[in-house]
């Protein structure tokens, strides 16, 4: 159980048995309101290769219809009783949610129990489904920043599903059959391996019942585990032509664990650097004080327990070259020093006032509850986070800026139309 931190912010977790494994409870009784958050490791990392966006589109297509409701009924029963339902896949992570009045809650774990053991697949939903995700495609491809975000994970990850489209591609989508999005669905939803985060008004003994009931259908077993994630692969810099009159360019490096002793360490100094909004050095640099840019960031993008250092920036295609040369000498100047006394202090205050934030109603508790546990964390991780925060000296900072930046080798798509590039 998490108990309260130097700044008071307290989030008291119960650990709750069931048959599949345990779920982190926060009960709060002051609304009648449950919310329930749940994940299975892989997502479209399990999607075999040509069959790009199988999971994506399964995920979609479990709200459009179950058992004897088809999808108007289904849509209907959901609406009726004001309950949230939903299912999505990410590139590491299958997930699924629910929030609901406490009345209505039975109602909303029948549905989406049924969602998930029986859905219906039906023709027009399939192509409904389909359609959508086809035009999403498109238009990603028609900006720079679709292309320029393609272009940098399949360069950074060649040959694993992390460098794949998560929601597929044109010829996959196009292709995919109904069987092979029901295979989707078979490999990744089952009984074990599911890490489950609940908030609301609900007792641990009717949340163990609940479970049982919500989970119990679903084939015994594991998903298959996804492929280990390689290092960063430094591809230097590409320029991907795309008729526009601004470049969008992503770069990136090797991160590091989630369990990284430095990672909170990294969190802070990364929030100096690129992180901090109109404070962050790169938004110094590149908005404020030469007008290259209108943002530009940097951070941490999380997956298969790791996060990848990455950062975008869109200029106009005469000044993407400065803007790329100011972003890199920033990059240096951070590894090289560090950040200062101040600028520590001011990223600490933030992140240990924004925690509370992140914990403000029952949604937010659950899916923050379960991002915990998608990262290992242990229940008591929370409560300390204050601490550590509070404890993290300057030196440490400039440590890891040393260990992680490394401007010479900063990786980099531009795509758009880059003078001098």
């Amino acid at each position: 159980m998490s108990g309260p931190g130097p700044s008071g912010f307290s989030v008291p977790i119960q650990v709750i048995p069931f048959a599949g494994g345990s779920a982190w409870l926060v009960e709060d009784h002051s609304l009648p309101i449950v919310s329930i958050s749940w994940s299975w490791a892989g997502g479209a990392s399990l999607d075999p290769a040509g069959e790009e966006g199988a999971i994506a589109q399964a995920a979609s297509l479990l709200t459009e219809g179950a058992g004897g409701l088809d999808s108007n009924a289904f849509a209907d029963a959901v609406r009726d009783q004001a309950i949230n339902l939903g299912f999505g896949a990410g590139r590491d992570q299958f997930e699924g949610s629910l929030r609901a009045l406490t009345d209505a809650l039975p109602d909303a774990v029948r549905l989406a129990s049924l969602a998930m053991t029986r859905p219906r697949f039906e023709a027009s939903a399939v192509e409904r489904v389909r359609a959508r995700a086809l035009a999403a495609e498109r238009r990603a491809l028609e900006t720079p920043r679709g292309q320029a975000n393609r272009s940098f994970w399949a360069a950074a990850f060649p040959g694993h599903p992390a460098g794949r489209p998560t929601s597929g591609t044109a010829a996959s989508l196009a292709s995919l059959t109904v069987p092979q999005m029901q295979a989707a669905l078979a490999r990744q939803m089952r009984r074990d391996g599911l890490l489950v985060a609940v908030s609301g008004a609900i007792r641990p003994e009717a949340l163990t019942a609940l479970l049982a009931e919500l989970f119990s259908g679903l084939p015994a077993g594991r998903p298959p585990a996804a492929p280990a994630l390689p290092g960063f692969t430094r591809f230097g810099q590409q320029v991907v032509p795309v008729t526009a009159p601004q470049s969008t360019a992503m770069f990136g490096q090797e991160g590091l664990a989630t369990t990284d002793p430095d990672w909170e360490a990294a969190q802070v100094m990364l929030r100096v650097l690129g992180g901090g909004g109109f404070s962050s050095r790169l938004m110094q640099a590149v908005r404020e004080e030469r007008g290259l840019a209108y943002g530009i960031s940097a951070g941490l993008d999380l997956m298969f327990h790791r996060g990848t250092l990455i950062g975008a920036v869109s200029s106009e295609n005469a000044r993407m070259a400065e803007t790329l040369a100011v972003t890199r000498a920033e990059w240096r100047r951070m590894a090289e020093a560090g950040p200062t006394e101040e600028e520590l202090a001011d990223a600490v205050a933030y992140l240990t006032g924004a925690l509370p934030l992140q914990f403000v109603d029952s949604r937010r508790i659950a899916d923050g509850l379960l991002t915990l546990r998608q990262n290992d964390r242990a229940p008591e991780w929370l409560a300390g986070r204050p601490a550590r925060l509070a404890a993290l000296k300057r030196d440490q900072l400039a440590a890891v800026a040393g260990r992680l930046l490394r401007a010479d080798d900063l990786s980099v798509v531009i795509a758009g139309q880059p003078a001098g590039l």
